[in-house]
């Protein structure tokens, strides 16, 4: 009976890692390093031309209108987390299914529809599902979806959360990567993360870190962030053979090769 099915149980590798394959070859254009013309004195040796500083203002969520589709987004940028203004619900823009919805359905009203956002606007986390064969209609906290009997690319919506966390918390403790995508919540690093235990609190690699780092200070080396603290946005991604040691901001990061078991992660300017 079940051979009978009209599709392939095997979802295809969808576009999930396409965007971090993408951005790998791009180079990070946001990022900036200081080179400093001028040579400390013997006496000033803890001037700020030895942090080595780097800044990097690149954000990883992204500011949309009401009528923004999933699909007129994500050509390569980061794609998961977006910033929906207010009133969208008076938007004409469509929305197609309930729970899975079509990649032609606008982002901001299909949050509103599955209950994330409200008319006030505000957060929203995206995740491809894949292809689904139909997509079902809804009235939902306002808004009616339409149903659509054919298959095509979906994605699922949820909320973004925010968290405090300590100078120590790592990736793998949050939110370690897992396929097609998982999303960490907003992140509220402590102030003075610099003069944490570098044991306890680990920073391995550049750019691309080991879940096993700790989330602040690897984003003060990233220059995401300064020493005072803030918020910062995460991004797990899939494990990298070898990460990269580099001294920035201040911080000295490790090198590791080949590492049994952890995932990676990015990190981001929250603006």
């Amino acid at each position: 009976e079940d051979s009978e099915r009209p599709y392939s149980p095997h979802e295809p590798e969808e576009e999930t890692n396409e965007i971090e394959r993408q951005r790998s070859k791009a180079q990070d254009t946001t990022v900036q390093s200081r080179p400093r013309t001028h040579q400390p004195s013997a006496s000033t040796g803890t001037d700020d031309s030895e942090k080595n500083e780097v800044i990097s203002t690149q954000q990883m969520s992204q500011i949309v209108s009401c009528e923004v589709r999933l699909r007129d987004q994500c050509k390569g940028t980061t794609c998961n987390r977006y910033e929906c203004p207010a009133g969208c619900l008076d938007s004409k823009a469509k929305v197609i299914g309930s729970v899975h919805y079509e990649m032609q359905s606008s982002i901001c009203k299909a949050a509103i529809h599955y209950g994330i956002l409200d008319n006030e606007g505000g957060w929203v986390d995206v995740t491809r599902q894949g292809r689904k064969n139909y997509f079902i209609k809804s009235y939902r906290n306002g808004v009616q979806s339409i149903g659509k009997y054919q298959s095509a690319n979906s994605f699922t919506v949820s909320k973004v959360t925010v968290q405090a966390i300590t100078c120590e918390t790592t990736v793998e403790q949050l939110c370690p990567f897992q396929k097609p995508a998982s999303h960490c919540p907003r992140v509220y690093c402590p102030h003075n993360c610099m003069q944490a235990n570098p044991h306890y609190a680990r920073v391995i690699g550049t750019r691309i870190y080991s879940d096993i780092s700790s989330i602040c200070r690897a984003a003060v080396h990233a220059g995401v962030v300064r020493n005072q603290g803030g918020y910062v946005d995460v991004m797990p991604v899939d494990k990298r053979k070898v990460y990269v040691a580099s001294f920035q901001n201040g911080i000295y990061s490790e090198s590791l090769q080949n590492p049994p078991g952890s995932k990676a992660f990015r990190v981001f300017a929250v603006v």
